[in-house]
């Protein structure tokens, strides 16, 4: 007897296709929604680096005035007998201001000219004179060409973030200043040169003569103290618990918190460091060396939770070739296992520092706030990290700190980015396909 489809129910054959439409249907939504979400993440990321930059690029250059300075000796040197307290002590600032009127042909007898004439030049003018004077005082009695920082209104007019066609009163540069600035510029005695103070100088309350030299010094003795601390502790950890430690309630509850301390906020550990480094051992608040002990605190669990996957990684047959030829745990460990899993210990470090150069609220809570203008010389000085400067400078109501914010963030940027970049060569360079 022939067997006959079933006119009412859907034949089996257009079912399956129709499921396997369906699946190929899923799988195409699937791979739009990641290519969505990875090109709206990168859209974020360029937005937030297109901000940064165009926002911080203007900060690698500052406006300057070049200058023939009359160094004149009965201002700088009045008794002749060259005395440092003399030299140390001599007005600066009017010798710069008689040079940069005589270059504008203004008459250095008009006191409220010479007066604006002042308010071109930074607060900080004295200082560079100084130093050159110091430095070679047979110059004194001679006219030297200087440069000199102009005021941070001028740089900021100079760069174009202050709109010419406003009054007065709201650029805060007068119709006078603005016409002896054209003049300056014309003449090729004004100018933007590349702006070197932005690493070398320490904290001011003018935003032309700010830099991050102070912080960079800082993070520098906090990231060599994070390292020393870190890394052995870590490493050490990691491989007592890996290698060492038996399987216990004891040993689970300590790697429990050893995960969740790598969960807690960043303030926690500020606030750790405050009670037991400042307030129980004494030590100097805003130091380099008390930010330091802190940020090993928060980074030790990185490094054990890294360091132990990369023990885990290492295949159990080089452990048991190692036992078979009659070596000791020790040995196995240390000569063996260690070894090759040296580029995920490497990297999980490498990434560790890298969070810890970006923390700020931790070396808020312990006073990393500090107002440093010089060096720092042992990590026991007063000091400040680039994060922290960077928070201190967005906090700030003139226009000049806004693009030093944004040039110190893309400096840190930079510097995590090469750590990260780092932490990826090495692994894929030492890295073994098991």
């Amino acid at each position: 007897m022939a067997i006959t489809a079933n006119p009412g129910r859907p034949d089996r054959t257009s079912l399956i296709k129709k499921g396997i439409g369906r699946r190929y249907a899923a799988e195409r939504r699937f791979r739009l929604f990641g290519i969505a979400a990875i090109g709206f993440a990168l859209a974020f990321l360029l937005f937030l680096f297109g901000s940064i930059v165009s926002n911080g690029y203007t900060a690698f250059v500052q406006t300057s005035f070049q200058l023939n300075v009359n160094l004149d000796k009965d201002v700088i040197d009045p008794t002749g007998t060259a005395r440092a307290q003399d030299i140390r002590n001599a007005d600066y600032t009017l010798l710069a201001r008689r040079a940069l009127a005589a270059q504008l042909g203004v008459d250095t007898a008009n006191r409220p000219a010479m007066r604006e004439i002042g308010g071109l030049l930074s607060r900080d003018v004295d200082i560079t004179i100084r130093r050159l004077v110091q430095a070679d005082p047979s110059i004194i009695g001679t006219t030297v060409p200087v440069w000199v920082l102009a005021h941070g209104q001028v740089d900021s007019l100079m760069k174009g973030q202050v709109d010419r066609t406003l009054t007065a009163s709201q650029r805060r540069i007068s119709d006078q200043q603005l016409g002896w600035l054209d003049k300056a510029d014309a003449e090729g005695f004004l100018s933007k040169r590349f702006n070197t103070g932005l690493f070398t100088y320490g904290a001011s309350s003018s935003p032309e003569t700010s830099g991050i030299g102070v912080a960079i010094i800082g993070s520098l003795f906090m990231m060599i103290i994070v390292m020393l601390l870190s890394v052995p502790l870590g490493v050490a950890a990691a491989v007592y618990l890996e290698e060492f430690a038996p399987k216990n309630i004891f040993t689970d509850t300590i790697e429990v918190n050893i995960n969740n301390l790598a969960a807690v906020p960043s303030i926690v550990f500020g606030l750790l460091g405050l009670a037991i480094f400042i307030n129980m051992a004494g030590l100097p608040r805003s130091a380099s060396l008390v930010g330091g002990l802190v940020l090993t605190l928060m980074t030790l669990p990185t490094i054990i939770i890294a360091t132990r996957a990369a023990l885990k990684a290492v295949p159990p047959s080089i452990r048991e070739a190692a036992y078979g030829v009659g070596a000791s745990k020790i040995q196995t460990i240390t000569h063996h296992v260690l070894p090759l899993a040296v580029p995920g210990i490497l990297t999980g470090t490498i990434v560790g520092l890298a969070q810890a150069l970006g923390e700020t609220a931790p070396l808020l809570m312990i006073g990393m706030v500090a107002f440093v203008v010089e060096y720092p010389t042992t990590p026991l000085d007063p000091a400040t990290a680039l994060p922290v400067q960077i928070y201190m400078w967005a906090t700030s109501a003139e226009r000049g700190f806004v693009e030093r914010t944004s040039g110190a963030a893309l400096i840190l940027v930079f510097v995590l980015v090469c750590m990260n970049l780092l932490a990826v060569i090495l692994r894929r360079r030492f890295e073994r396909r098991w």
